[in-house]
């Protein structure tokens, strides 16, 4: 058997019948699988005796997950496994031609593998680098017992994923990134409950109205800071996802009829702040455990009791909160320098992710010029040839595509600068993931009205 029958024979969510699947049937899948992702990062590890992974809330939110959970992976096993098999295929250290069917269904599968190993490998460094330690009453097989567990919650959020694509709206990695930040939104303005489980005011509103009360006004400022840079950071993204280039169509057999066809600012949409930030993620919680296990800092990094980088590369990518530093007393010139090399991370792998993205999923000139031709519609007032449109679209999709990477990832890293409430990219990511939502929602209605766009949106929709 070679490498190709084991790919094409890989374990997978079988798809639907059906050619197109009604709105109820994938609002359906998409609540039953968001209801089970929150059931399941509720579900703690059995045999659990000490999450040293908890302090890195933050990371958790990238993720989508909750470490000390059955779902500790969350999604860092899928989204490694796709930015290092977009960077071997845009290198051409693998030749895979992903414009072909055989070619994508290569690329999955391949794909799909790496996932597998990368949560085995994950489950591994978690428990054996002591992130997640085995109770003593287990003894010599507690170890085993959590990496059994891990890998698991591993396989089940890789399989939920698969259901979100293939029966529910848009993929189930921006569905639990989303999820992630509105639980942690939501308890970040109203959480009552302190660090040792009483009662007092830890949620920005609360911290607010509690500030105002006692005449405390530092700790009003931060507060009322932070709500009204997250509500900026909000309104600006809504904006910026409103910004498009909208090339004009006509369909070839009915005269007079046509459409205008939007190309987004954010050409490649969410998905390259997906992976800069699980990236930076992933090397920080690495270099986290490699600490914790050789037990000194490394040129990765070193870590605070809290779980901020104080050194190596992980503080030069991380971000602190230049407002709430200078209202606390605590800014020092250093964080400048450690702003522009956040900013310098994020943009830079945002536009490279961005490339490889849209030369990776079809969404590039070639792909959907032969979408378009194929739907029977063409630009007026040009030839109807698939390489004249090509030509055509290459003068918008190649600049949009460098353009929006880099403008997302500039806004990701300057909304983490200015400090808001759970990360100003855990925000960009939410925000930017409902509108998509809504994007979905919407094109399904347009294929329910239009059956002829079919063709346009890929098919799949």
């Amino acid at each position: 058997m070679n490498l190709k029958d084991i790919l094409h024979n890989l374990p997978e969510i079988q798809g639907p019948t059906e050619k197109k699947l009604g709105f109820n049937v994938k609002l359906k899948w998409t609540i039953i699988i968001l209801v089970a992702f929150f059931v399941l990062a509720n579900i703690p590890l059995y045999g659990l005796s000490e999450n040293n992974l908890s302090r890195f809330k933050y990371l958790a939110i990238l993720l989508g997950t909750e470490f000390g959970s059955i779902i500790s992976l969350g999604i860092g096993p899928i989204v490694m496994a796709s930015i290092i098999l977009q960077l071997l295929v845009g290198a051409k250290i693998l030749e895979i031609e992903t414009s072909t069917p055989e070619g994508k269904r290569y690329f999955q599968g391949l794909q799909k593998l790496l996932v597998f190993a990368f949560i085995i490998f994950e489950a591994m460094v978690y428990v054996l680098m002591k992130g997640l330690t085995s109770n003593s009453i287990l003894g010599i097989y507690g170890p085993i017992i959590l990496i059994v567990q891990l890998c698991l919650g591993g396989l089940l959020i890789v399989f939920m994923d698969e259901v979100v694509h293939k029966w529910g709206f848009g993929s189930g990695v921006s569905l639990f990134i989303a999820a992630g930040v509105g639980w942690r939104l939501f308890a970040s303005l109203f959480q009552f409950l302190g660090p040792e489980k009483t009662l007092e005011p830890s949620g920005k509103v609360l911290v607010l109205i509690s500030s105002l009360i006692n005449s405390d006004p530092t700790g009003a400022t931060k507060a009322l800071g932070a709500i009204i840079i997250t509500a900026i950071i909000f309104l600006v993204v809504v904006w910026a996802q409103s910004l498009k280039v909208e090339i004009p169509l006509s369909f070839d057999r009915m005269r007079g009829f046509g459409m205008r066809w939007p190309l987004q600012f954010f050409y490649a949409s969410v998905i390259p702040v997906i992976l800069v930030s699980a990236l930076a993620a992933n090397l920080q919680l690495f270099a986290s455990l490699i600490e914790n296990w050789v037990g000194h800092a490394t040129f990765l990094g070193g870590f605070s009791a809290e779980g901020t980088p104080l050194s190596g590369i992980s503080f030069w990518i991380h971000s602190t909160p230049l407002l709430d530093a200078i209202l606390t007393g605590s800014f020092r010139w250093v964080y400048l320098l450690q702003g522009l090399g956040h900013i310098l991370f994020y943009t830079i792998f945002s536009i490279l992710f961005a490339f490889f993205w849209v030369n990776t999923s079809g969404m590039d000139a070639a792909s959907q010029a032969k979408n378009i031709m194929k739907s029977g519609l063409q630009i007026p007032g040009f030839r109807k040839d698939e390489r004249v449109l090509e030509s055509i679209l290459k003068r918008y999709i190649a600049p949009l595509t460098i353009m929006g990477g880099a403008a997302i990832g500039l806004l990701a890293s300057i909304a983490d600068l200015l400090g808001a409430l759970i990360g100003g990219t855990s925000i960009l990511l939410a925000v930017m993931i409902l509108y998509q939502l809504y994007q979905n929602i919407a094109q399904q209605h347009a294929l329910d009205m239009h059956p002829a766009l079919k063709g346009v949106f890929g098919g799949n929709s």
